[in-house]
């Protein structure tokens, strides 16, 4: 399919927000990759895009990027990634490792016939796209991180699961290291599911009062959901039937498969300790990053956003949305969708997808 001509006309479809018969249109499968079967949401024809989301997400929080991605002349994909929804969710702590998550990304593009695609994510999705990147430079031809930047690892780092116990003050214990104890977390969110998700998306979203916003740090006597607000009225870009959405499958599956991606931290050792080759290692794609000024994520990946540039030699742009949270795509759906479709006409007007 040949590409539109973007140049005036990407904020107008860049605005347009999903209605039912939007929803209606995108067309869902399953796949197998990588010994797992997954479930894709999928829209629209031409060069591929890759959209990786992350907990307590599902492919749903694409829901304002695939229409006017397909309107673009492209193919959206946006999968539930491992462990989510629809797709399947392995058991065992060693299939959330990077080189796993990594493999399913791939895994869908050569299922899908392509040899090269876009890929984007969100927080921890984001850091499977430029993981991608990285490791399968030849495949990934352009990235596009939301909230997560990209730091080239340095000589001298220390593993993730001592990072992250750093950053934890005596008497504290960060979100993170709470979702490391089986059984722990998803008690506590599966008594209420609906209640876990009305609370993280609120108090992660911008503009709301400061005393309303997610503590990641919290004691050690206390739960996670004791680092949140549940609210009298949802956020102004949640409506109803998406919590609904997301309810209904945090209900039917639990929480416990997102929940291994932060287990995998462990896996994430391995990750480390196997791949030394990447210290140094800048990602050289053409890249967009995305965040919010109100988003507690970029606080405290701020010196990695910061210094984004040095990590990203081709990188594009680099945009702090002034009063988004950390729901960057979602909160902030027409400004997100001018930003990419822009990205891609830059990309694809110096050859990138031929």
């Amino acid at each position: 399919m040949p590409f539109f001509d973007w140049r005036g006309m990407s904020a107008t479809l860049a605005a347009m927000s999903p209605n039912s018969a939007q929803l209606a249109s995108i067309q869902h499968r399953f796949i197998q990759v990588n010994g797992i079967n997954m479930h894709i949401a999928e829209q629209g024809e031409g060069p591929l895009i890759v959209l990786a989301h992350v907990w307590p997400e599902l492919w749903y929080s694409w829901r304002h990027v695939l229409p006017a991605l397909a309107a673009a002349g492209y193919h959206a994909v946006a999968p539930d990634m491992r462990g989510y929804g629809q797709t399947d969710a392995p058991p065992d702590i060693r299939d959330y490792t990077q080189f796993q998550l990594v493999g399913d990304v791939v895994g869908l593009v050569q299922t899908l016939g392509y040899e090269q695609a876009v890929i984007a994510g969100h927080d921890l999705g984001a850091m499977v796209a430029h993981n991608a990147a990285i490791l399968r430079p030849d495949m990934f031809r352009a990235v596009i991180l939301l909230s997560v930047p990209y730091g080239a690892r340095t000589e001298g780092a220390v593993k993730p699961t001592e990072a992250m116990r750093r950053r934890v003050p005596a008497g504290q214990q960060f979100y993170q290291t709470y979702f490391q104890m089986p059984g722990v977390a998803e008690k506590e969110f599966d008594a209420d599911p609906k209640r876990t998700l009305r609370m993280f998306l609120y108090s992660l979203s911008g503009s709301i009062p400061k005393e309303h916003k997610w503590r990641y740090l919290f004691g050690v006597n206390e739960q996670a959901l004791d680092g949140c607000m549940d609210p009298k009225h949802l956020p102004a870009w949640l409506k109803p039937e998406d919590l609904d959405y997301y309810a209904n499958e945090y209900s039917r599956t639990g929480f416990r498969g997102g929940l291994k991606w932060y287990r995998g931290h462990r896996g994430q050792d391995i990750f480390w300790q196997e791949t030394p080759f990447l210290i140094g290692r800048k990602m050289l794609q053409p890249a967009l990053y995305v965040g919010g000024t109100d988003d507690a994520v970029v606080e405290f990946a701020r010196p990695y956003v910061d210094n984004l540039e040095k990590s990203v030699p081709n990188l594009w742009n680099k945009v702090l949305l002034p009063g988004a949270g950390h729901w960057t795509g979602q909160e902030a759906p027409t400004e997100v969708n001018r930003l990419m479709l822009d990205f891609l006409v830059s990309v694809d007007d110096k050859g990138a997808a031929n």
